[in-house]
């Protein structure tokens, strides 16, 4: 025994003899147990203290991430109502208000930067009580704006100067808080005198969007649940890791109380309390680690999300769980433990070396999560009610049996293994003789990776049904981007193609009027207005001049031409409607020409086609047309730099409520989205928290051998083979654990397809993990390597 493994003193080792003869089996034996246990944890001298720190800062570790995800619920309900909180309250509705005192106009003003977007509005007061945002003292007058902090801080930068070009306005104050989704959002607020609810602008009486909640897609709640359960059963498998830590000398030191008279029951118990001040300290440092990094958060942005400090405030039941579940977990593991070492007064016997593992147990939580999962209701997107409870538990069980397979696995693995350098032969004995600290610091890598590779099975299979083509037939003369503006008044299809000609990195431009009629019967055709060189552009017209109109038939569409025929009839009288917020403007009757001729349309130069009446602007009524809007497609050349931002800045010098879209061959559902980013923040979480456990669980190893190193170091082994060695010991049981990752999660992945009835897109989606897996082994054995240069100096030979 070491100096540093010593008792507090011999009154207790004498104390746990004649205490533990008191009562047995009683509480009071446990609790004065424990409490001898937290005693030796507390007191053990410099030791006691680095192994009570490790297990510690092991505990905190998962313990903070644990009361982060407990703290998710609050950061996306406090998102969700100041965002809804914000909004008009006819945001998603066709109603308006009257114009009074207290109303005001508006128009989304949202864009994007570069890859940024730029959340505003455009607003606009009717009288002198018309409320202000939230976070904002008053609506600002023409050409004023008011910012978020993030925003502000942006316009001030030369990076900056293409936006605060588009977003001309003088800046006259900033949001607060309660008026951004977070510290980084990037959102104003801008007075404009150009609103009119001729050109899209809506009226409203006061802000406060009430949405109708309409329940989860079941596709993606069962992902949901998928990605709590694969993130969560790393953290806990880490936990129960990190009390285990010092556990050789931790058991020398309880076979000094077996020789002073204690019995197996007493040390076991002793043993616990150890762990329990080690967890219960790691539960007040995680909650200290939780506290300080939760007010870094707002410089924080992963995948585009943020928050508040205030905002990340864990749930109370789910906070008082993980206080009061880790402690117990800890004391659960440390006597499940002991089970399988005999401390005896002369020394300590480890079952495990000497005879294998069994296996027959091991195979049990992963067979029975598997049948769970099969026997489990099928998941369609029609599905009203997905049972998390059964998912849950048959993924937490696959996953927790890869965790028990894997010692399994290595010791098998290792002792094979013969012959080779000398680096080699140090880590492969050393796997040989006790391989189980090494395949438990690797057990939390092993897990997240195979219900990684589960999760990305299915979002590769679940994907593309939330995902919808966003326009284009796929031809290489398909627009880049897309403009619309409602404002028919201030810019005309002409005026805005012209300017876009005109805008650096724009290679052609294409404007037209679009809206739409409508029959006696109700039956709907689109309605496209140009000049006679645009309509010949999107028809073969017999000839043509001002005041001409067509009845434009797509060919080889029959069905579809005879929808446009039961509208656009030559001498029938249409009607030109105004969907538009309030649908102030009155409907128009126009009367069609007894003689527009039937022609085929042509794809236009942007690749698209326009079937439905086709018409010169002499031929309609003067003034605006009802429903109608000036609509303008671009291709841009993506050599010019920043060829989209100037696009924007010149659609917004027209019209600031112009919509611009960056034209993709497909976008994908919001929710679905979402859903992902969380997985994304989560992930990138997990990856630190395993290079940290892998870290900590390193150093703990290299501390219980550094009596060996030193004395391997004095008879002449060279410094660069025993890191070799560690890197080995390493990257062993990674190699071991990548494979069952592999094979568990691909299993575990085609049982998941088969509930939700999907195919697999992709089977080979292991690979990445495979490199990340080599990637961290090398990372921790780098930063290793300077607390084992410490551990082999002479003075680790010193002993008692």
């Amino acid at each position: 025994m070491t100096l540093d493994d010593r008792a507090p003193s011999g009154d207790a080792h004498s104390s746990a003899s004649n205490r533990s003869t008191e009562a047995p089996g009683g509480p009071g034996a446990w609790i004065r147990e424990l409490g001898l246990g937290i005693r030796f944890a507390a007191a053990g001298g410099r030791g006691g203290w680095a192994r009570t720190f490790l297990t510690a800062a092991g505990v905190a570790l998962g313990v903070a991430l644990l009361l982060l995800a407990a703290s998710t619920p609050n950061i996306l309900s406090v998102r969700t109502e100041r965002g809804d909180a914000r909004k008009p309250s006819n945001v998603m509705s066709s109603s308006s208000v009257s114009r009074s005192e207290s109303s005001f106009r508006w128009i989304a003003g949202d864009t994007d930067f570069r890859s940024d977007h730029v959340g505003g509005m455009l607003l606009r007061a009717d009288g002198p009580r018309a409320p202000a945002p939230p976070g904002v003292a008053k609506i600002p007058a023409p050409g004023e704006m008011v910012v978020s902090p993030a925003l502000g801080k942006l316009l001030d930068t030369t990076a900056g100067a293409l936006l605060k070009e588009r977003l001309n306005y003088r800046i006259v104050g900033t949001i607060a808080p309660s008026g951004l989704l977070d510290a980084t959002e990037l959102h104003y607020y801008a007075g404009s005198d150009r609103l009119s609810l001729d050109g899209g602008a809506a009226r409203a009486a006061h802000y406060g969007y009430s949405p109708r909640h309409e329940p989860l897609n079941a596709l993606l709640y069962l992902l949901v649940v998928m990605i709590c359960v694969v993130l969560l059963v790393p953290v806990g498998i880490f936990i129960a890791t990190a009390v285990r830590f010092g556990g050789d000398r931790r058991d020398r030191r309880l076979a000094a109380l077996r020789l002073v008279g204690a019995d197996r029951r007493t040390v076991a118990r002793i043993a616990a309390g150890e762990a329990l001040f080690g967890s219960a300290l790691g539960v007040v440092l995680g909650a200290g680690l939780f506290l300080v990094g939760r007010q870094a958060a707002e410089y924080v942005r992963l995948w585009g999300v943020s928050a508040y400090p205030g905002d990340i405030v864990p749930r109370l039941p789910l906070a008082v769980l993980i206080v009061v579940a880790v402690p117990l977990a800890s004391v659960v593991v440390t006597l499940s433990a002991m089970r399988s070492v005999s401390v005896e007064p002369l020394g300590v016997v480890r079952g495990g070396r000497l005879r294998r593992r069994r296996l027959w147990w091991r195979l049990v939580p992963p067979a029975l999560g598997l049948a769970i999962l099969l026997f489990s209701d099928r998941v369609t997107p029609r599905s009203q009610d997905v049972d998390p409870v059964p998912v849950a538990a048959g993924v937490a069980l696959v996953l927790i049996g890869l965790a028990g397979l894997l010692p399994w696995l290595v010791e098998g693995a290792v002792a094979r293994l013969r012959g080779g350098p000398v680096p080699w032969q140090l880590a492969v004995r050393r796997l040989q003789l006790s391989s189980g600290s090494a395949a438990r610091a690797v057990s939390g890598i092993m897990v997240a990776s195979a219900g990684a590779i589960v999760l990305q099975l299915m979002f590769g299979a679940m994907q593309q049904g939330f995902i919808t083509s966003s326009g284009g037939d796929g031809t290489t003369r398909t627009a880049d981007l897309t403009l619309t503006s409602q404002d028919r008044n201030a810019i005309t299809a002409a005026r805005l193609e012209d300017s876009l000609r005109r805008t650096p990195g724009v290679r052609s431009a294409f404007a037209l009027t679009e809206g739409y009629v409508s029959g006696p019967e109700g039956s709907v055709t689109g309605l496209t207005v140009g000049d006679c060189a645009h309509l010949r552009k999107m028809a073969r017209l017999p000839s043509c001049r001002d005041g001409d109109t067509f009845v434009a038939h797509n060919p080889g569409d029959a069905a579809g031409n005879r929808y446009v025929d039961r509208t656009a009839r030559p001498g029938r009288t249409v009607t030109l409607d105004d969907y538009g917020p309030d649908g102030s403007t009155p409907e128009l009757r126009w009367t069609l020409p007894t003689d527009s001729p039937v022609v085929m349309t042509v794809p236009d130069p942007m690749g698209a086609r326009h079937s439905g009446i086709l018409a010169t602007p002499g031929a309609l009524p003067t003034g605006p047309l009802p429903g109608a809007h000036n609509s303008a497609s671009v291709h841009a050349d993506r050599r010019v730099t920043d060829a989209v931002d100037q696009i924007r800045n010149t659609a917004d010098r027209l019209d600031p409520a112009i919509h611009v879209w960056v034209r993709q061959n497909e976008q994908r559902d919001k929710e679905y989205d979402t859903v992902q980013t969380g997985l994304l923040v989560g992930g990138s979480l997990m990856m630190v928290l395993i290079a940290a456990s892998m870290l900590v669980s390193q150093i703990e190893q290299l501390r219980e051998r550094r009596r060996l190193l030193s004395v391997l170091v004095a008879f002449g082994t060279r410094r660069s083979t025993l890191a070799w060695s560690v890197l080995w010991q390493t990257a062993i049981p990674v190699f071991v654990g990548t494979l069952l990752a592999a094979a568990g999660g691909l299993a575990l992945g085609h049982v998941m397809l088969r509930m939700v009835q999907k195919p697999a897109k992709d089977w080979w989606v292991f690979l990445p993990y495979a490199g990340v897996a080599g990637m961290l082994v090398l990372l921790v054995t780098l930063l290793s390597l300077p607390p084992l240069w410490r551990m082999m100096r002479p003075e680790g030979l010193r002993t008692e």
